[in-house]
């Protein structure tokens, strides 16, 4: 006794839907890409119990150090020695220039103070960033 079918279906995939899902991913990414900010350098910042916020200043530059002592302004790796002389180009552009000072929590207190005295013979108002520290319970 033969159960089995003799007449064999065909096995097809539409895949006209695929590319469409595709397309709409693909834009999907593009538009998220755009939105997160490119080159940001990774820091782990000091922690403070209160942190006090600052309006906008007109112009602002970021100065980032890293643990392994890498000098960065506005995402531009640049030698300690030269810091000051792209301060004194950024001033001279704009008088009302502010510097955010990025530094990873584990390098030495001196490294940090030489930027902010590089910052204090420019006459550059500069800023610490801080991260908020979280509550213990």
């Amino acid at each position: 006794m033969n159960l089995r079918n003799s007449r064999k279906h065909p096995f097809e995939i539409f895949s006209n839907s695929f590319s469409d899902i595709m397309f709409f991913l693909m834009l999907f990414f593009l538009i998220a890409s755009t939105m997160i900010t490119p080159g940001t350098i990774k820091l782990i910042l000091p922690q403070a119990n209160q942190t006090q916020s600052m309006n906008k200043p007109p112009k602002e530059i970021a100065i980032s150090v890293t643990k392994d002592l890498k000098y960065y302004i506005n995402n531009k790796q640049v030698q300690f020695l030269d810091i000051e002389a792209a301060l004194r180009k950024e001033k001279r552009e704009n008088s009302e220039v502010h510097a955010i000072v990025r530094c990873d929590n584990t390098i030495a207190v001196q490294s940090l103070v030489d930027v902010l005295q590089i910052g204090s013979k420019v006459e550059m108002k500069m800023v610490l960033a801080t991260s908020r520290k979280e509550k213990a319970n």
